[in-house]
């Protein structure tokens, strides 16, 4: 051993002891290492805790979790309330409501106590016997982690194949199950992605497989039970390219997508012959994004040709490639056309206009179309579970601040919604205490935002004393749309106004306002989310130091560069769940989990452009030596999407260069990766933590 690592070790061995004894902030050694590019030398002094081989890093990171647990001990009996909250108002004996698939009616289901669901049907008719699928909770039996999403039920319906993860890193493990005896099948293909997909024939299953450095989505393989050796169906070996399998409706294709950011590609196999090699529909081309649904005789493409809002066109299924591709629902400057569900006698467009989503629904028969939409000022709204293609009635998803998630059947021929199930929240909730308002604000560069917020009806609204929870993504186009919780009413009852700002990166008001927040716009994102929150200060809502910010992932990003950006003072506390930080260096190593099919959402840090731009909001890379307000940061060890040493790098550079002695806590949760604990109650146990840490700097003890 070095003489330098072993004054690493003993520093850590000195910080786990004294953080035991008086709670001390572990102090991580500062090795530098030098980075060079364009002639720049940046030095990482915790560079070295990118090796998870090394003992001296899981030293660190107990090292500030004993930090941790010291420090929030005294919220112990706060966070045990909120969570008994939280867990009280879940009714635990329920169920999702049963989708149709063939002649059974499929659903998940909880029991009492119970941590993880049960799969389930019943065949004809809801008042039949249920048949249990899988339980999951026999699964998870003495695992600290367990994921397994809904099985790949068989065409027939006799079989399901399952995947299981164990580790949290995305790793799934497939199994086979047959329905009539129970019994497991002795196949078994390790380490997928568990993305998957039936062939017709009754013993054909596509699964795609990640490269086990950087976990792109790069193989899929065709298992045919009782082979032992399976065949690799296609190799995507564009590095900035990922494929996945699925099925129409109509089942008569598998289907291979290949996609980057800004392109995609289709090959399609014939699901009745699924030996035969897969048809390339239309060869990928720069900027060129399409889907493809299967409507029998013909192809819908969902594209962006000429269309930056996306449009929809039609090919026969004889002819496939885009110089065969008719518009049947053009391009519209004011609405994104989100995604498409094609039945036999309808198509449904899923749309968003002004930041909000309906539906659009056209005959295929008459050409007539309609429209199914909501009158709230502010919900969410997506495609249900629809397994069938003969079919007059959509189900689709709805909820808002003050709704709970909803269930609806739609008939496609009148419109009429039915109600299918509401989840129920227990322990007294009544959506007529709170209101949701959508409201729209003037960004510093004249951009009008819009940003929704929910409250109790009884808090004095401009009294300029209310506390503040904001929350906000705004990257990848992903939409943050206004959702309903149950854990948020614990916040909302004690007097907060809860926010959800629509920045730039999102898609809320088409793809120009992805494009506007992406790239060397991405500025825009936390200009959007500080002016918002300046914003609801200026109309009376709240004052400095009583606003709360939280973001995950790239919406850690987010919390990252605000907290380096913002006027001192503005925030309260920050939380940054699994937060990606450390932009440049990461985004410069092909070889880390998720960085050469990134390019086009951050750039290419090997362009002098995009390096120089990225490092000049890179959070990690520009930690200054001044006051940051009080930090919740969050990792898992496993974390497959952003890797634990961004995290861990951050907290250790604030910690040695903050001027303040504001309260910063890094939890890595050594047994999960990217979306932390598994169980449905024991997720909550963290959220009431970091409600506590935020309650707490408020001064509200209970």
């Amino acid at each position: 051993m070095s003489r330098s690592n072993l004054a690493a070790v003993l520093l850590i061995a000195m910080t786990l002891s004294s953080a035991s004894r008086a709670a001390q902030p572990p102090a991580a050694p500062r090795i530098p290492h030098k980075l060079e590019k364009f002639g720049q030398v940046r030095v990482d002094d915790y560079y070295w805790l990118k090796d998870r081989a090394n003992p001296q890093v899981l030293a660190y990171l107990k090292a500030e979790n004993a930090y941790a647990d010291e420090v929030l001990k005294p919220l112990a009996p706060l966070s045990r309330k909120l969570f008994a909250e939280m867990k009280g108002r879940i009714k635990q004996d329920d169920s999702t409501a049963p989708f149709k698939y063939g002649p059974y009616y499929y659903y998940k289901t909880y029991r009492k106590g119970g941590e993880y669901p049960v799969y389930a049907r019943k065949k004809g008719s809801l008042s039949a016997p249920e048949e249990v699928l899988l339980d999951v909770n026999e699964l998870a039996r003495g695992k600290a982690f367990c994921q397994v999403d809904f099985p790949a039920v068989r065409p027939d319906h006799r079989m399901i194949a399952y995947a299981v993860d164990y580790g949290g890193r995305r790793f799934f493990d497939v199994y086979f199950k047959d329905l009539a005896t129970g019994k497991l099948y002795s196949d078994r293909v390790e380490r997928t992605t568990g993305n998957m997909a039936w062939a017709n024939d009754g013993a054909t299953l596509f699964y795609v497989k990640q490269d086990t450095e950087t976990l792109r989505w790069d193989r899929v393989f065709a298992h045919e039970l009782g082979r032992l050796r399976d065949r690799e169906v296609y190799y995507e070996a564009d590095p900035a390219f990922e494929v996945q399998v699925s099925r129409p409706n109509t089942g008569k294709y598998i289907f291979l997508r290949s996609g980057s950011t800004l392109s995609t590609e289709y090959r399609l196999v014939d699901a009745d012959r699924p030996a035969l090699p897969p048809v390339l529909f239309q060869a990928r081309l720069p900027k060129l994004e399409y889907d493809v649904e299967d409507g029998g005789d013909r192809f819908y493409v969902l594209n962006n040709d000429g269309a930056r809002n996306f449009k929809v066109s039609v090919c026969p299924s004889s002819a496939t490639a885009r110089t065969a591709w008719t518009d049947v629902v053009p391009h519209r400057d004011d609405t994104l056309v989100e995604d498409i569900g094609v039945f036999e006698r309808w198509l449904v467009l899923k749309e968003r206009k002004d930041a909000l989503g309906s539906f659009r629904v056209i005959d295929r028969v008459t050409g007539r179309d309609g429209r199914i939409g909501f009158d709230e000022q502010a919900y969410l709204t997506e495609f249900g579970d629809n397994y069938e293609y003969r079919t007059d009635t959509l189900r689709v998803t709805y909820e808002s601040p003050t709704t709970p998630d909803s269930v609806y059947d739609v008939d496609l021929r009148t419109g009429a919604k039915t109600l299918v199930k509401r989840q129920e929240v227990l322990g007294g909730f009544r959506p007529e205490d709170y209101r949701a308002e959508r409201l729209w604000f003037a960004a510093r560069d004249g951009e009008m935002v819009p940003v929704d917020i929910v409250y109790r009806k009884d808090i004095d609204l401009v009294s300029g004393r209310n506390p503040v929870y904001i929350y906000a993504y705004g990257s990848y186009g992903y939409s943050t749309d206004p959702y309903f919780s149950s854990a948020r009413l614990s916040l909302l009852d004690r007097g907060f106004i809860c926010a959800i700002p629509h920045i730039r990166g999102g898609s809320e008001l088409g793809r120009r306002w992805y494009e506007d927040g992406k790239l060397l716009k991405k500025k825009n994102t936390f200009y959007d989310f500080i002016d918002a929150t300046q914003y609801l200060v200026d109309r009376g809502y709240t004052s400095p130091g009583h606003i709360y910010a939280e973001g995950g992932s790239a919406g850690g990003l987010l919390m990252g560069a605000v907290a380096n950006m913002a006027p001192a003072g503005l925030y309260g506390g920050i939380i940054a769940d699994v937060p990606f930080v450390d932009v440049v260096t990461t985004m410069l190593d092909p070889d880390i989990p998720l960085t050469t099919g990134e390019y086009d959402e951050w750039g290419d840090p090997a362009e002098k452009a995009y390096y120089d731009y990225m490092l000049s909001y890179s959070p990690y890379d520009n930690v200054e030596r001044k006051p940051y307000p009080p930090m919740f940061i969050t990792t898992g060890l496993n974390d497959s999407q952003v890797q634990y040493w961004e995290p861990a790098k951050w907290a250790a550079k604030l910690r040695a260069l903050k001027t303040d002695r504001n309260l910063l806590v890094l939890k890595t949760d050594m047994d999960t990766g990217h979306g932390g604990k598994s169980g449905r109650f024991e997720a909550l146990r963290l959220t009431a933590l970091e409600y506590a840490f935020i309650l707490d700097l408020e001064g509200i003890k209970k």
